[in-house]
């Protein structure tokens, strides 16, 4: 409920209230995860990247056969709130599950939330772009139609040295939405939908880092049996998955060296990194389609029949 003191800015002046709703802007994070420490995930890092800008935090912990619960709530913060929830393991198609558990997280949102900024278990945020985050938020919280804000991505491989650079990848997508209800978590929560469209975005300038392939290679590899479990059926995860030890990182089109700077609160991961991975960034296993098509990228910066969450707009 709005205090008295809202109240009779919003009654005297319309342009005192949108300078007064711009001062108390209010953004809640929300994440969801479950068996984070048995596969490994940055939630931690994750959480502590966005933190500074977020009003509140909310993160979906699902059922865990590990201490996720107990991970989650040493992190000191009177932001962060602990939303239990309960895994349907029964929906086995199109990593529908992650939907459904990011949109537990977006139902407890609360009415007075402006923006909400939505990040995954895997993804960390550039301590560099929060400012640029928080005033691309404050210039379009007045411009309704502006439902998202896209980021850009960049998509960790192998080791911490290494970023994918082939169409194999996704450059951009949608991290902020409005408090919207009808905004709903798409397929397999990769990005986010209104009445089944792409949201009306708008690109700022900023990076999330995602590190969904960098872990141990035998931590990799149990990921991979259990995470295709949320897409196909028991048949499908023993045909296609091998039954080996170790995830064979070899086996990728395409990298570049990463020349830039990782965000400060992954730098103890970085440090305690204890495997090997090294890759020839000349060599490149596409087909001439392929190749034809990221040559065309690289000389134009434009992906040909690339697929999007969002409808960037002017």
């Amino acid at each position: 409920m709005p205090s008295p003191l809202k109240k009779s800015l919003n009654a005297s002046h319309p342009i005192r209230t949108q300078a007064f709703n711009l001062f108390f802007m209010k953004v809640t994070g929300i994440s969801f995860i479950r068996n984070a420490i048995t596969y490994d995930y940055p939630i931690v890092e994750a959480i502590t990247s966005i933190l500074p800008i977020c009003d509140r935090f909310i993160v979906a912990v699902g059922q865990s056969d590990d201490a996720t619960a107990e991970l989650i709530q040493s992190l000191a913060s009177d932001k962060i709130t602990i939303l239990p929830t309960v895994w349907d393991d029964t929906l086995r198609k199109g990593g529908k599950v992650l939907a459904v558990e990011t949109n537990k997280a977006l139902d407890a949102v609360d009415n007075n939330t402006d923006w909400i900024f939505y990040i995954q278990g895997d993804e960390i945020f550039h301590e560099d772009g929060l400012q640029m985050v928080r005033k691309e938020m404050k210039k379009y919280l007045h411009k309704k139609k502006v439902l998202g804000l896209v980021v850009n991505y960049l998509h960790f491989y192998g080791s911490y040295d290494y970023v994918g650079d082939s169409r194999s990848w996704y450059r951009r997508e949608v991290r902020i939405i409005r408090n919207d209800k009808r905004i709903r978590s798409y397929r397999d929560a990769q990005g986010f939908r209104l009445e089944g469209k792409p949201l009306p975005s708008k690109l700022i300038p900023v990076y999330m880092h995602h590190y969904g392939w960098v872990k141990p290679p035998e931590i990799q590899q149990a990921k991979q049996e259990t995470f295709n479990k949320l897409w196909h059926d028991d048949n499908w995860v023993r045909t296609n998955i091998p039954d080996v030890d170790e995830f064979d990182y070899g086996e990728i089109d395409s990298l570049k060296r990463f020349e830039g700077t990782h965000p400060k609160v992954m730098q103890p991961r970085i440090e305690a990194m204890n495997w090997h991975f090294a890759f020839d960034p000349t060599r490149r296993k596409m087909s001439f389609r392929k190749r034809v098509l990221h040559a065309v990228e690289r000389m134009t910066g434009v992906r040909l029949g690339e697929f999007k969450n969002y409808k960037l707009v002017r």
